[in-house]
């Protein structure tokens, strides 16, 4: 009876808020765990709720019931109000972690409980990229010092932590293309190793519409760093961010929220750039994700999604 009472209760505190009407005859609900994603489910049975990839580069998110605490490698992670959460595996992230969750006393127990995450290794591409401007592979010291004001606009705007809960919706592709670049690649410029690429490049001509990936206010829209052009990032909250490089027009302001599917920009070639594409990244917080690890398989880009 204890161990039903139990389960009666974790599975009503992983429902969002306002989700819970019951009456007399009321079956008991279920959790708000997308099954088609989740990580070890057997773990919903403890309270803990969490779906997405175990891989570098993956964006990991999960429930608990609220008043919980998280704990990732021992280092805390925010759990909103409603007892969601989310944390992240960078390109060369070790393959072995530690999740602990502690539940509040009126749920379960309120000792901590633990998990390994045991993550799969990736293979990443090398990428020859020539005709880079000399003026963009040797900057003059101005060239570095707007380049560094850039960077810290730029974390200012990835460190930002609001309660958005667009974090945990399903994502969408911004445009349908042609993958013209993936995460991780180790890109090689003129002949000169550069840093891994840390996001998603989709061609498509200057013109073509972009549009917002998921519900989120934009926090940073500058139409010309030195590096990476136009440049715009959306908060979707709980410290996740997408990032939109190379842009020709910027067609949001700073504060705007906006919504999933809308338009938002215009593809270009600007900054450091070989041809017009939209290079989209992923970000929780300051460690650089896989946005193709959150959104389905690409299908064909159809008309619709150009300019006219």
């Amino acid at each position: 009876m204890i161990t039903n009472v139990r389960c009666l209760l974790l599975s009503i505190a992983l429902l969002p808020l306002g989700a819970i009407s019951m009456s007399a005859t009321a079956t008991a609900p279920t959790s708000h765990c997308p099954t088609h994603q989740a990580i070890y489910p057997q773990l919903q049975t403890q309270g803990l709720c969490l779906w997405g990839q175990l891989t570098p580069g993956a964006l990991v998110r999960g429930q608990l019931p609220a008043g919980s605490k998280l704990w990732l490698d021992e280092q805390a992670v925010k759990v909103n109000g409603q007892g969601y959460f989310a944390f992240g595996f960078d390109r060369d992230a070790k393959l072995e972690h530690s999740l602990s969750w502690q539940l509040p006393p009126q749920v379960g127990t309120d000792s901590r409980q633990q998990q390994v995450l045991q993550l799969t290794p990736r293979q990443y591409k090398i990428q020859q990229v020539t005709g880079i401007a000399k003026k963009i592979m040797q900057p003059d010291p101005k060239d570095v010092a707007r380049a560094t004001l850039d960077s810290q606009q730029v974390n200012r705007a990835r460190a930002i932590d609001s309660d958005g809960m667009a974090f945990v919706s399903e994502f969408m592709w911004p445009l349908q293309g042609r993958i013209s670049g993936v995460y991780g690649s180790q890109r090689v410029y003129n002949g000169e190793p550069g840093r891994p690429h840390f996001g998603v490049d989709i061609a498509a001509p200057r013109g073509t519409k972009a549009m917002a990936p998921a519900d989120g206010v934009v926090t940073l829209a500058v139409p010309d760093m030195f590096y990476s052009g136009g440049t715009l990032i959306v908060d979707h909250g709980n410290g996740v961010n997408s990032t939109f490089l190379h842009l020709d027009k910027l067609l949001v302001n700073v504060g705007q929220s906006i919504k999933q599917g809308e338009v938002i920009a215009l593809v270009g070639s600007t900054g450091r750039s070989t041809g017009p594409h939209l290079d989209w990244r992923l970000n929780w917080f300051n460690t650089r994700l896989d946005p193709a690890t959150i959104v389905p398989a690409m299908t064909k880009p159809t008309a619709k999604s150009k300019a006219k």
